[in-house]
Parts: structure tokens; sequence; C-alpha cells
């Protein structure tokens, strides 16, 4: 049996997402003043002496949205509810009932769920006599809160544990194995390779770019373990974004790359790459992040070049991530999408290997003697003593060397690549730290640690 799920629902503007940020002590859905900023369903796990529940942030009932996703966030509300096995009702308290207030109890009675009212907005106790009338909408006494001012956070997070009591459910949530992070430029079809991966409407998706505004943490059973798999926003230039929202959403995506274990960097086979693309690759790059490339919409960009063709062009475009392994797929018909899973598997695996001293400075025997890849003179050649591995996802390689000066980072590279060849980390990336083989000098890259006075 899976866990308690509390779905938090109200209608738009009233300080839901606030809400969720803070019961869960961490910024998890993108707060602003404009309504309808929350569109997918966001979720978090709380937990409390051995006891944890699902908490569901979920977009304002009765938005009436710009891009005409209305349909779309009500479903996803609609989703939440039959999920949940309560229901936190916001309303805000400085406004008294509205008619979307009413129209939001009448679904809740319907849907015959167990509901706690919470009045936010609350920022002082001279509003908390205001809260008397939201009884009138049939679920008790409402909770005074204040979500952005912490007001009441203990008493709300008690009642919820009270009523989780006789609530069957689990223990702590099972840890994922992997986390895979879908970045990619806006209209790439991240949410529909989302959807395909779980066989439901789990995201919203849509042709209006920029649906998807925050990161969405989905977790999936596959082969008896648990992934998760994050939707991002979709990334444009910085001096084209629109707003704030839009900003935030581009700060999430580039974060979820720094927490997945595996990047599928989703490419839109239908238009050429562009600077946001090598942006994004580059920045993949500079994490030492595990990577897939994978080409979306390729039913209709397959007859326009081969596949060959396309990773030569590929390379050509991006070539920090020449390592990397491509796919190609049709997410909106689930084509290919279950062996880009597999895939990813495959490379953490290889980057979570841990080489043996042994066979690591066999292959540093090895490009040694190949001497190759930097044009020096002898007497300032870069040389490679011995080496270890310190570290896993990324692999990571101390070397100790003759002069860290000599190892510039075309050598690095080139190093980097020759390693991959050799060992069983071929498609993914190898950190290489350098320091002398003396003991007097720091590692390459890293401040020289200062002396204490």
């Amino acid at each position: 049996m899976g866990l308690p799920v509390v779905a938090i629902v109200g209608r738009p503007n009233v300080g839901k997402s606030s809400l969720l940020n803070a019961l869960a002590g961490e910024m998890i859905s993108i707060v602003e003043p404009t309504a309808g900023v929350t569109r997918d369903r966001v979720s978090t796990f709380l937990g409390r002496d051995e006891r944890y529940f699902e908490l569901i942030d979920t977009g304002g009932y009765g938005l009436v949205d710009s891009d005409e996703l209305s349909d779309h966030i009500e479903r996803q509300i609609l989703q939440a509810i039959e999920a949940a096995d309560f229901v936190l009702f916001v309303v805000d308290v400085r406004e008294g009932i509205t008619p979307l207030d009413q129209r939001i109890s009448q679904l809740l009675r319907k849907s015959d769920l167990d509901v706690i009212g919470v009045a936010n907005k609350a920022d002082n106790a001279k509003l908390f006599g205001a809260a008397g009338e939201f009884a009138r909408l049939g679920f008790g006494e409402f909770l005074c809160v204040s979500a952005q001012n912490n007001l009441n956070k203990a008493v709300l997070l008690d009642t919820i544990f009270e009523r989780l009591e006789h609530v069957a459910g689990t223990g702590a949530p099972a840890e994922p194995v992997m986390k895979i992070a879908i970045v990619g430029k806006r209209n790439a079809g991240k949410s529909s390779l989302v959807n395909a991966i779980t066989g439901s409407e789990r995201v919203i998706v849509s042709e209006v770019p920029g649906t998807t505004r925050d990161a969405v943490d989905v977790r999936i059973e596959k082969d008896g373990k648990t992934l998760v798999v994050i939707d991002t926003a979709g990334v444009r230039k910085v001096a084209k974004m629109g707003d704030s929202i839009e900003f935030y959403g581009y700060v999430r995506a580039t974060r979820s790359i720094s927490r997945a274990d595996v990047v599928w960097f989703l490419i839109d086979a239908t238009v050429p790459v562009s600077q946001v693309d090598k942006k994004l690759g580059s920045l993949i790059a500079e994490e030492h992040k595990s990577c897939i490339l994978v080409i979306n919409k390729w039913d209709l960009a397959k007859d326009v070049a081969g596949t060959d063709d396309y990773e030569d062009y590929l390379t050509a475009k991006l070539p920090a991530l020449k390592a990397a392994p491509i796919a190609f797929t049709t997410a909106t018909e689930g084509k290919n999408v279950q062996s880009v899973l597999d895939l990813s598997a495959e490379l953490f695996k290889q980057a979570t290997t841990w080489i043996s001293t042994g066979r690591l400075n066999k292959a540093f025997e090895t490009v040694r003697n190949e001497r190759t890849g930097a044009r020096r003179k002898a007497a300032a050649w870069p040389k490679i003593y011995y080496a270890t591995q310190i570290a896993a996802n990324p692999v990571t390689i101390l070397m100790f060397v003759n002069n860290p000066k000599l190892f510039d980072d075309n050598y690095l590279r080139y190093v980097a690549s020759r390693l991959q060849t050799l060992l069983p980390i071929r498609e993914v990336p190898i950190r290489l730290v350098v320091r002398s083989h003396k003991g007097d000098s720091p590692p390459r890259g890293k401040p020289r640690p200062r002396k204490r006075r």
C-alpha cells in the first residue's frame, strides 16, 4: 500500500504553494503574486515519528488561464482529489467566502473526502475572527494560518498527523535508486516524454510554449526499483524571458541538472540545434553529468536525415557531449521511451563504477606510452606517475603528476577521452584532479589552503 496522500486545493492566489513550502520547510513550488503560476501537481513527502505522507500542491481551481490551459489544470486538480485520503481546503481569510470557494466546497462534498479547512493569510490575530464565516461551507471551523509567516504551521501539522492515525500507510518512502532530469528548450516534448514513461497524464501537455513552469518530481517503479523523473520548464535565452516566472523555471531546470544522476537532454529533431541547446550542453558537461541525447519528434524528421548523419551533426554542434549516447524517440506515441530508461540504468552503472588502482594505472601507462595529445618540448612534457579513483558519479580520478601547470584543459580532455576508451566507462564523463607527486601543490583548480594565524 502506498503512502497517504494529502492534496492542497483552493481557488487561485490563496497561497497554496506558499503553504506547501511552509509545511515542507523548503522551497518546493514557485511562489509568485501572479495567479495561476502552479499548473501541474507538485508534491513532496513529510514525516514524523516514522509516519509519512505525500503532500500535493495543485493549480487554482476556476482559473481563467491566458494560455487556455484551464481544462488541463482542472483535470490535474481532480486527479489529485481522486488520489487523496483527505484535502486541505485553503481560503483567503481577508477576502471572505467567494463564489469559487462555494464551488470548490460543492466539489469536495461530492468527493466524500475528509477535509481540513485552512484560512490562510491570517497574518495577525485581528484576522482570526473573520474565519468564522467559513463554517458555512460545511467543513467545520477553519484553522487560521499564515504560510508566509509560519503562523500556526505546527498546529496544522499536528492536525494532519492526527487525521493520519486513522489512515493506513507505510513507513518512509523508498529512496530512489536513480534520478533522471529531462531538460531542453521549450516545446521539445519533455512533458510528453514524462507522460509516456508513466503511462498517464501526470503533467500537462500542450502546444503552448512554456506550459511547464516548475520542476516536477515524478516517482515511478521499474523492475522493482524506485526512480524519480524530473520534468522541467523549457529553457530559452535569458534576454527573451518574459517575466520572473520564466526565470524561476529556468533556475529550477538548471538545479535539476545538478541533482540528477542521469540527464536526458531533449532535442527537437524538427528544428536546428540552437544557442540555447549549446548552452545547456555546456552546462551538462561542466557538471560532469551522465547524459543521453534524446532526439524527440524523430517521426517528423527521419525522412530528412538518417540517424548516422544526424549523429555526425550533433557531434559537430555539441562537441562537449560527444561521448553521450544518442536515442531517437517519438514521445507522443511512446516510441523507444522504455529503451531510453534501460540505457539510463546502464549509464548509471558506468558512472558508479569503482576501478581498481591496478587497472586504472595500467590504462594510464597506455596513455603515457602513446605520448600524443599535446605538442610540447620534451623538457616540459606532462608526466603522470600514478592515479587513483577518489569518487564515483561522476567518476573522479586523482592524478599525481610532475607539474600540475602542464595539464591544461585540452590535455585533460585528451586524457579523459582515452580513459573512456580504455575502461568500462565509455559513455560517462570523467573528472580529473591533478596534484603534484611531491605533495607541495594543491589540486589544480582548487584554492591553496590558507594558514591559520
